[in-house]
């Protein structure tokens, strides 16, 4: 690999985990999560230093934490910007409309990766049968429980069985094809 595609790698990996745990913040505050578990500690401490002014600018609204949001969609476009610029060699001028268009669509693909991550290691978890006071068990109930419990309702009793994460995961498949987020 060369010097231009390892930077560019190490690049897109720094931004892309710093989303995730930005996103993960969000989820958890939708969620109403445990914010005393260990895992949503080291995420309010990750995201804090460039959370904390931009909520001085952007409040939430309707118990949604529209700043993790916003700072999402910043970093995303931000990483197009700086991986786009070392790729080309500068940034091309006229592309904001089509650069926030793109921030919007990852930003959907993204949340419906993450929902569909969590959900799936869910249920590989119920299949080993961890020690439910784990944190990250418990934070990965707490994430997908508001997804799949109105599934779950829905859905008429299969004797002991629980096929609402079926459900959830080809929804999300289907979303997934219908925005053609893939």
């Amino acid at each position: 690999m060369n010097p231009q595609g390892a930077l560019i790698y190490l690049l897109d990996f720094v931004f892309s985990a710093y989303i995730f745990i930005v996103l993960t913040r969000f989820v958890l505050q939708l969620a109403r999560a445990d914010f005393y578990n260990p895992i949503s500690q080291f995420v309010l401490k990750a995201t804090n230093p460039l959370l904390k002014p931009l909520r001085r600018i952007i409040p939430g609204y309707g118990g949604l934490d529209v700043a993790s949001l916003v700072l999402v969609v910043l970093l995303i476009i931000l990483k197009a910007l700086v991986i786009l610029g070392i790729k080309v060699g500068g940034f091309p001028s006229g592309i904001g409309g089509q650069l926030v268009l793109y921030a919007l669509r990852e930003l959907a693909n993204v949340l419906l990766d993450y929902i569909f991550w969590a959900v799936l290691i869910r249920v590989i978890l119920s299949w080993v049968a961890p020690d439910p006071y784990n944190p990250m068990v418990r934070i990965i109930v707490q994430i997908t429980e508001p997804i799949m419990a109105p599934v779950r309702k829905l859905l008429p009793p299969m004797g002991g069985f629980d096929l609402s994460p079926l459900f959830v995961l080809l929804g999300i498949q289907l979303l997934q094809i219908l925005f053609q987020l893939h």
